[in-house]
């Protein structure tokens, strides 16, 4: 009888927890879901519908351009509220306020680049009819924070605070944090004049070439073609930008469409209008151009007093201080010297490093894809793109006339006499920025005869440009490759274009292989004595046929062999600091200057380091566990038991740095478009995980899968088949 009593409790009480679990569940994670069906009001204009497709994706249809930009503004915060705030905390240094000291050094990055104060004097210099899209924007931002402060995203409550209200200089900030990833590169120039210290200066500048010479004009992926090589006889276009994995993705999906408007594709959280995809007549994509766009300047500067020398006379600094709030703990006091060249970002041993950034530049910022969004055709979408300020990038389009063009974009500076790639006398005056190139000098083409366009972060400028040239551009391998591959047959369709995207040849790395075989072929004929057990993966490389893939053991000894290769390089040309060296165009450089001597004794330590990552048996190696990826959510992660719930991964990846699905352990493709100019609805388009940010929603990372094997979705946009419909009645105050 007792025992009947206690079997009796203890299903009550698991009973009870389960009721509980249940509740909290509820309330915490389920209750905040996005609304997708139903109605509700909100200060538009007209009555506006939202209707959502099987992969949550949001067509809103509105009375005119301004309510359909207020709507993406909501829709976005409804699914990403989280993310965007964390996003303006990220780029503004104010992280440490919500999750404590461990992000102060973040904090302080962010401060030391002036990003916030940089997103505020751009809005007050802003166009009018852009700031008008921005504050639409804004708007339906903060009339889901307001109407929903009770049932907010589950991480603001386990971070206990709630968001304050959005303003146009937050969009500004989002905009500033994808220039700062894709602009950062004062840190080459710091590790160029390192290896030049105690390096042979004519070997360290051969580290460091900004072409190869090979490049397929004009220079993540993206590339149209004509109808003469496809199956339709109108043009397709393809896209799919690299960037750091996230959770949740880089990229939000929307259809906005509004007299005057009807465009679908990506947009980020946080920023209004699509920034790639198509509308009804023309599709665009782009890819990072690498134009270097920023420059130290070594000041003669009196840190007491802020004063520095200019052209033999002394300027006064402007100091700047604020506080760093923390979770926990007391604020941190950040202070700055500013000086005309911009802020002292690396003050040490009497050193003190200025940074110019294009994008703190007073009065340059526009905001230009509501224009974008719109045009029509090549002559609009040009100057669409020309008022784009930056990150500067390539800008790929196509439209339903049969057209293929290419322009490169941005502000990008005029240097006279030199060349910005290691710090500069910034007192002398000799080193200064003389304006932009002209957009119309800009690499550009039209309808080339060739019937093709391609562009793969290579360099698009040609070698007797008038103008300086520099930058952090990618070795010839994915562009060329992209271009064997297109040129190789015709009849092509928008499906086939995804084999291209995930594409993971890599020829370098087979050249590579080719050429350490062919140099143990040759030691053997001179009766060279070898390792025997370097035999193996000798026969393993003559084998093998360039494929980065994940199961097999030939890419990760080619990996290992190629870094070791780097190494040397770097070292032979500064004792000391090899480890340093890692620039974007080393690939060609190890092609371009390894020596035949160098190979073997380099696949001896690729060797012996693979045996230490992955053991003895080279047949057991596996690539996969070596280009390993995890993509984590910064929040869902820190949850107990539950935490790899919210994550990806790890899981193994095929691709590498030099094949066309550029891939390593936190890069890859962001999202895969494809565009088809005969007809919108075959389009695709597949972003990495999923459109929500909620984790307990369907969309969470139901895209996943797809993603990883390289598959992809329909972009609905004549034909959306609708799976729910919340119809927005306009109140009151938005007629």
């Amino acid at each position: 009888m007792h025992l009947a009593k206690a079997i009796k409790y203890i299903n009550l009480s698991i009973a009870v927890l389960l009721v509980l679990f249940a509740a909290t569940a509820y309330w915490y994670v389920w209750r905040p879901l996005a609304k997708t069906s139903g109605e509700i009001a909100a200060p538009i204009a007209a009555e506006a519908t939202i209707e959502r497709d099987a992969r949550g994706v949001p067509h809103i249809a509105a009375a005119n351009w301004e309510d359909a930009i207020f709507l993406q503004g909501y829709v976005t915060a409804q699914d990403r509220l989280w993310q965007m705030d964390a996003l303006r905390r990220l780029a503004s240094g104010e992280l440490s306020e919500v999750v404590g000291a461990a992000a102060l050094n973040s904090d302080r990055e962010a401060r030391a680049l002036r990003m916030r104060r940089i997103a505020e004097a751009h809005w007050r210099t802003l166009p009018p009819a852009d700031r008008v899209v921005l504050n639409a924007y804004a708007r339906g931002v903060n009339y889901f924070i307001e109407s929903h402060r009770s049932d907010l995203p589950l991480e603001f409550t386990l971070l206990g605070y709630s968001p304050r209200p959005w303003s146009p200089v937050d969009t500004i900030l989002a905009g500033l944090q994808m220039h700062r990833e894709l602009t950062t590169t004062w840190k080459d120039d710091l590790e160029k004049r390192l290896m030049l210290e105690s390096g042979n200066a004519t070997l360290v500048n051969q580290l460091y070439p900004s072409r190869s010479g090979r490049e397929v004009q004009p220079g993540s992926n993206a590339w149209a073609i004509s109808g003469k090589l496809t199956a339709t006889g109108k043009p397709i276009l393809a896209n799919d930008p690299h960037l750091d994995f996230s959770m949740p993705s880089t990229w939000y999906m929307v259809h906005l469409k509004a007299p005057g408007l009807n465009v679908s594709g990506v947009s980020l959280p946080g920023v209004p209008c699509v920034i790639i995809g198509h509308n009804d007549r023309i599709a665009w994509g782009v890819t990072n151009l690498g134009f270097d766009v920023q420059d130290l300047y070594q000041e003669r500067f009196d840190p007491q007093s802020g004063r520095y020398l200019f052209q033999g006379k002394l300027e006064q600094a402007r100091l700047e201080t604020e506080p760093i709030a923390i979770k926990g703990a007391k604020p941190f006091s950040f202070s700055q010297w500013v000086t005309r060249h911009g802020p002292v970002i690396d003050a040490e041993e009497g050193r003190f490093l200025a940074l110019r950034w294009t994008a703190a530049e007073p009065g340059t910022y526009q905001f230009s894809f509501l224009d974008l969004n719109k045009a029509q055709n090549w002559t609009e979408f040009q100057a669409a793109i020309a008022r784009f300020p930056g990150p500067g990038q390539n800008f790929v389009y196509a439209d339903v006339d049969g057209n293929i063009g290419y322009h490169a974009t941005g502000l990008l500076p005029v240097r006279k006499n030199f060349d910005g790639d290691v710090p500069l006398d910034g007192s002398s005056g000799e080193y200064e920025w003389q304006g932009w190139i002209p957009f119309a000098e800009l690499p550009a083409a039209f309808n080339p005869e060739r019937g093709y366009i391609v562009t793969a972060n290579q360099n698009p400028f040609p070698a007797n440009y008038p103008y300086r040239v520099g930058g952090a551009f990618s070795p010839p391998y994915r562009s060329t490759q992209i271009r064997d591959l297109l040129t190789a047959r015709t009849g092509w369709k928008p499906e086939d274009m995804l084999a291209v995207q995930k594409d993971v040849y890599s020829a370098f790395c087979h050249l590579l292989a080719q050429r350490t075989v062919a140099a143990w072929d040759a030691a053997l004929d001179k009766e060279t004595t070898h390792k025997a057990d370097l035999k193996e993966a000798v026969e393993l490389l003559r084998t093998w046929n360039g494929q980065m893939e994940k199961s097999l053991a030939a890419p990760l000894l080619a990996t290992l062999l190629f870094q070791q290769m780097r190494w040397s390089l770097a070292e032979t040309a500064s004792p000391g600091r090899g480890g340093l060296y890692s620039y974007d165009m080393s690939p060609w450089v190890v092609e371009q200057h390894g020596r035949e001597d160098m190979l073997l004794p380099a696949l001896g330590k690729a060797y012996e380091e693979g045996r230490k990552l992955q053991g003895g048996l080279l047949k057991n190696w596996n690539y996969g566990a070596y280009n390993e990826l995890e993509i984590k959510q910064p929040v869902g992660d820190q949850i107990p038991l539950a935490g790899r719930y919210f994550n990806i991964g790890p899981v193994a990846m095929s691709g590498s740095s030099t094949t066309v699905k550029q891939t390593t352990r936190k890069m890859g493709p962001s999202m895969r478009f494809v565009a088809d100019l005969s007809s919108w609805d075959h389009s695709l388009n597949n972003i990495t995980a999923g459109e929500s940010g909620q984790f307990l929603s369907w969309h969470y990372k139901d895209e996943w899968d797809a993603y990883y094997v390289g598959r992809s979705f329909p972009m609905q946009f004549e034909k959306v088949d609708v799976k729910a419909v919340l119809r927005v009645k306009a109140t009151e105050l938005g007629k």
